[in-house]
């Protein structure tokens, strides 16, 4: 069984590799766990602390995969990610993200690089859960939906939910928190991602579509 350790930003991402990922993967023999970005307290850190987390994970199981599931949305400057500056180059947000993530790549030793999986997740993994309006009328009554007309416009605008954030108000989290009353992003997200399926929210989101792929081959 191949094994696959994901070292995840938070909470929320956790739960979704264990009870979303996991399941699915199971069949094709391929394990996968999910750890936390270690000293974070639910968000990022420097690169330099990620790296070294990476490099030791993968030394001390030499047969395992290591990927990562962070966000975008909350990495900057100052957390030293490789070649940062030149990335913002890059207008395209995609071309973006694989540059960073090869830079990511060839920062780790050499000869653990191989079974490093790069991936970040464009803007936020809130957004995968912008699917259509159809999961969240079943899981939400109407008094909880008090945004519905944001979420309509939402899903308008966006027919590729990994490109929404126009603006840092206007974040996935930051949407969901405005259309769902009470939205917690542990147990809604989740709740929300399994009501969608993961073959539904691979179907809009291709890169998180290519990160899957991508795990499944390794």
């Amino acid at each position: 069984m191949k094994r696959i350790i994901i070292i995840c930003e938070g909470p929320t991402e956790q739960e979704f590799c264990n009870k979303i990922l996991s399941p699915c993967f199971a069949p094709k023999q391929i394990y996968i766990r999910a750890t936390l970005i270690a000293k974070s307290n639910g968000g990022i850190v420097r690169w330099e602390s990620l790296k070294r987390q990476i490099e030791n994970q993968l030394k001390q199981d030499a047969d395992s995969y290591v990927s990562l599931l962070i966000d975008y949305y909350g990495i900057n400057e100052k957390h030293g990610f490789p070649a940062w500056k030149k990335s913002l180059a890059k207008t395209d947000k995609n071309e973006r993200m694989a540059f960073l993530e090869q830079q990511m790549k060839e920062a780790i030793e050499g000869s653990l690089r191989y079974r490093f999986i790069p991936y970040i997740q464009l803007h936020e993994f809130e957004g995968l859960l912008f699917n259509n309006v159809t999961v969240f009328r079943r899981q939400f009554t109407n008094e909880e939906l008090v945004g519905m007309e944001e979420l309509q416009k939402t899903l308008d605008t966006f027919p590729n939910p990994e490109l929404i954030n126009d603006t840092p108000q206007n974040a996935p989290s930051k949407r969901l928190q405005r259309i769902i009353k009470g939205y917690s992003k542990v147990s809604y997200g989740n709740i929300l991602a399994e009501a969608i399926g993961l073959p539904v929210i691979r179907s809009k989101c291709p890169r998180f579509n290519a990160w899957l792929h991508a795990i499944a081959s390794a």
